[in-house]
């Protein structure tokens, strides 16, 4: 059944979200679609623009499982304020993080934005529009396994330390990539976490990993003995809720995560 806007919601929504909602074609043909427009010569730099295309595109035509221009100000907004170096994203489907983001990172003074991305034509879509949007020179994209990538791009030293780490992928691995993260010493102190979609479809484990004290962590960690990344449950996190609304109208949310310190 596909989902109805909110009585509440205000703007205009994506086309409804029925039960094959991405991977049939409709990336490839958003790219179609954003390079048969007429005005694609001022869409070239500008990424306020290229958004603004897809957004057409999924209201026009056919959903796209992208945060949205709402809950998009969230993560924007924390960017102006904490100023990140390095961000990272864990899901970029069509690229409309990367471009919202990265160009946030990038008038912060921020240098990288790794876009981490499990399907090659997926990430061959994000590749096409950062370069259009002319962010080619902030953006990477890295194609595999969330888990995978993070391994190689630590081990092969890309990656040392990540300031903001945005979550958007398979909803099961959020814990399990942050931990990975902990374990590695890639998240510490001063590290800001967003995560999508903890209300539709919901998170449960994670919001309770982010927001479990330490000595519930610590002990988790002894009496588990589940395969996987443990982590670092020493590492101590503030996390809130900030309400918002999916590009369909449906309400929605962003966990904002901050990693204050490491209890002794």
């Amino acid at each position: 059944m596909a989902e109805k806007p909110s009585p509440d919601f205000k703007g205009e929504a994506y086309q409804p979200k029925h039960e094959v909602f991405f991977n049939d074609g409709r990336e490839i043909a958003l790219l179609h679609y954003i390079y048969g427009r007429a005005d694609l010569e001022e869409l070239r730099g500008n990424p306020l623009k290229i958004l603004k295309a897809i957004d057409e595109y999924g209201r026009t035509v056919k959903y796209l499982m992208n945060i949205g221009e709402y809950k998009s100000k969230t993560v924007v907004e924390l960017i102006k304020q904490e100023k990140p170096e390095i961000m990272v994203e864990l899901g970029g489907y069509v690229g409309y993080s990367a471009i919202a983001f990265a160009s946030a990172l990038k008038e912060a003074g921020g240098k990288k934005y790794y876009s981490l991305e499990k399907s090659p034509e997926f990430g061959a879509v994000i590749s096409v529009l950062v370069e259009l949007a002319g962010l080619g020179d902030v953006v990477k994209v890295v194609i595999g396994t969330s888990s995978d990538s993070l391994k190689r791009l630590h081990k092969d030293g890309t990656l040392k330390h990540i300031d903001l780490l945005f979550l958007d992928h398979y909803k099961p691995a959020y814990t399990s990539d942050l931990k990975l993260c902990e374990e590695l010493g890639l998240v510490g102190p001063g590290s800001v976490f967003a995560a999508d979609n903890v209300i539709i479809p919901g998170n449960p484990q994670y919001l309770e990993y982010v927001r479990s004290s330490v000595e519930e962590k610590l002990e988790k960690f002894s009496g588990t003995s589940e395969p996987g990344p443990k982590g670092n449950p020493k590492l101590v996190y503030e996390s809130k809720l900030v309400e918002g609304w999916e590009p369909s109208g449906v309400p929605d949310g962003v966990e904002v995560t901050r990693c204050t310190g490491v209890q002794k």
